[in-house]
């Protein structure tokens, strides 16, 4: 059973037929209840996707994705399969930046689940390290023949490492800011003009801060909307 917390959840299907009958889905949304039980667990948003498992374009889950972030929620799928069978895709889902969990492995989650998507996603890694090896072995094979190989890798390195420590920062910051963005157009829509008046409604829809410490103030507001203006 899920603790308590913040829950999307994401209905998949593969076929229009599934979709449109409904077939597959109720199931699945049955098994995310039950998972989730009577622990006091909010389910803040729902998204179904009829899409093959084959592709990594997915609407549905961006969506879903944008939204746990959004909420400090967690991602909970019905079963593994629903989401991918595909480790490279499960790769990039663990860049996204949501716990994800699963009804019917009920004791994946938090640290222990995301330990278990990257020993799936370690499968696609081997013929990567095959590659790798026979890469290695030419330049062996290169340095052998007296050929220079690499460049400077003096103080210049952990410069770059701050850049792209900064930059990964922005690029975090950027992120939460696009998916604040549909629910401050929706908060504008409702009347809510100021800055003062968005942290106010945020803050009254639950919805953490970046750091979820307090409640949003008007500055945090004005910050997002000058990244967004930038976007």
């Amino acid at each position: 059973m899920a603790e308590k917390g913040r829950f999307v959840s994401y209905l998949r299907v593969s076929s229009k037929a599934q979709g449109k009958s409904g077939l597959g889905i109720e199931a699945q949304r049955a098994a995310v209840a039950s998972y989730l039980g009577g622990s006091g667990a909010k389910v803040v948003a729902e998204f179904v996707e009829v899409e093959s498992g084959k592709r990594s374009d997915r609407p549905a889950l961006d969506r879903a994705l944008a939204v746990a972030r959004v909420h400090q929620a967690a991602l909970v799928v019905a079963k593994v399969d629903r989401l991918t069978r595909s480790v490279g895709f499960l790769s990039r889902l663990l860049e996204a930046g949501v716990d994800v969990r699963f009804a019917d492995l009920p004791v994946v989650e938090g640290p222990t689940g995301r330990f278990i998507l990257q020993q799936m996603a370690a499968v696609a890694e081997l013929e990567a390290g095959m590659i790798s090896s026979r890469t290695k072995a030419a330049l062996v094979a290169a340095k052998a023949r007296g050929q220079r190989l690499g460049g400077f890798r003096g103080t210049v390195m952990s410069d770059d490492a701050r850049a792209a420590g900064r930059k990964a920062q922005v690029s975090l910051a950027n992120r939460r800011a696009i998916d604040l963005s549909p629910v401050f157009d929706e908060l504008v829509r409702e009347g809510h003009k100021s800055p003062t008046e968005i942290a106010r409604a945020l803050t009254a829809r639950g919805i953490p801060t970046i750091r979820e410490r307090g409640p949003w103030s008007a500055h945090q507001v004005v910050r997002i909307q000058a990244r967004l203006a930038k976007a």
